[in-house]
């Protein structure tokens, strides 16, 4: 044996040089996101908690790796996506310089801007301002020169919707973007988007909800709009942050609480739990766990277009492709999940929905 094979043989796998599996398009098929040209995965990778600075990187490359050679194609970033913010971002553009430069044309990547990114007034919401000045950093962090979709991250009450869907157009205009988006909008706040929109020439093309069996707010309203105006959709907490998982059939589980800001013990209440108990025996009966059911729900046919999942490892990554192979629910079984799912108060982005 060589120095150079012995040398190459000692490398760990996760730091050799990255080829993409061939077979990585013969998983599934890809979903036109409403009218336009976009396709996208149904399921997504969601970078939101698990690939700041609180997880190593090798894991992070190892379940970005994974996910591209199972078919993801769709990485979804925000500019405060950590901890703490803009760590997502930047070692999402570690892994650009590296392992995923040479198949840029073959990703979808979206970031979004509207909660807080920095002190002052000029580092929250939707004004012209704040959009273009977060996009640019989030390039800079990214490693890239522009993002396929680019979104507002929520509505803001304060600054003329004008304001930011004109910044959306000139976004995309100047070749930062090439699709936009909102997230969280309601139902009349997405048709007034859609409208101005559509006069700029800019369509918005993508609507990113909260969606899952016990927060379905979407369905009353917000489902006709998008459908009427040919407008994709992506849904975002799919396991009601971690809710609609085994773990949380039995107790509130306050220590897994205790490590992820979006989740409160009280939405694990005796209410819930029954909920998940009733859920999980019909999941148990499709061969399936409950978060698994959970994740084919959203996507089942009249549900959104991609799932955003978020996962720590390759093995949650798998029990995640695995479910959306299952998209088959009966009559039977849609109207036995409808008698234990429905409105859980656990949606904790309301407020931003309801604008």
């Amino acid at each position: 044996m060589t120095d150079s094979a012995s040398y190459a043989d000692s490398v760990p796998e996760i730091h050799r040089p990255y080829v993409a599996a061939e077979d990585r398009y013969t998983h599934w098929d890809y979903r036109r996101v409403g009218r336009s040209g976009l396709f996208l995965p149904p399921l997504s990778l969601g970078l939101w908690w698990n690939f700041g600075d609180n997880f190593p990187f090798d894991n992070q490359r190892a379940v970005l790796r994974h996910a591209f050679d199972n078919g993801i194609t769709h990485f979804d970033l925000a500019n405060n996506y950590g901890p703490p913010y803009g760590s997502a971002e930047e070692n999402f553009g570690r892994m650009m310089r590296t392992d995923f430069k040479a198949y840029r044309n073959e990703l979808i990547l979206s970031t979004k801007a509207g909660y807080d990114m920095w002190p002052g007034p000029y580092g929250n919401f939707g004004s012209r301002k704040y959009l273009f000045a977060s996009l640019d950093e989030s390039l800079q962090r990214m490693s890239v020169d522009h993002v396929d979709i680019f979104y507002s991250h929520r509505a803001d009450p304060g600054t003329p919707l004008e304001e930011t869907i004109g910044a959306l157009d000139a976004i995309v205009r100047q070749g930062k973007a090439r699709y936009a988006g909102i997230s969280s909008y309601s139902p009349e706040r997405t048709s007034e988007a859609v409208a101005i929109a559509n006069d700029l020439g800019t369509p918005i093309v993508i609507h990113q909800p909260s969606y899952s069996m016990i927060n379905r707010w979407i369905e009353q309203g917000l489902t006709t709009v998008l459908d009427e105006h040919g407008v994709g959709s992506i849904g975002f907490g799919s396991l009601a942050q971690g809710l609609l998982s085994d773990r949380y059939v039995e107790s509130a589980d306050p220590e897994r609480s205790q490590k992820r800001g979006s989740f409160d013990a009280s939405m694990a209440n005796d209410d819930n739990r029954k909920r998940l108990k009733g859920l999980a025996v019909i999941a148990k009966k499709r061969g399936q766990t409950l978060a698994q059911m959970a994740i084919s729900w959203t996507l089942r046919p009249g549900g959104v277009t991609s799932a955003l999942i978020g996962v720590s490892s390759v093995e949650q990554l798998d029990e995640n492709l695995n479910a959306a192979q299952r998209i088959d629910f009966t009559d039977e079984e849609l109207a036995e999940i409808d008698s234990f799912a429905g409105e859980a108060g656990i949606n904790i982005w309301a407020a931003s929905s309801k604008v």
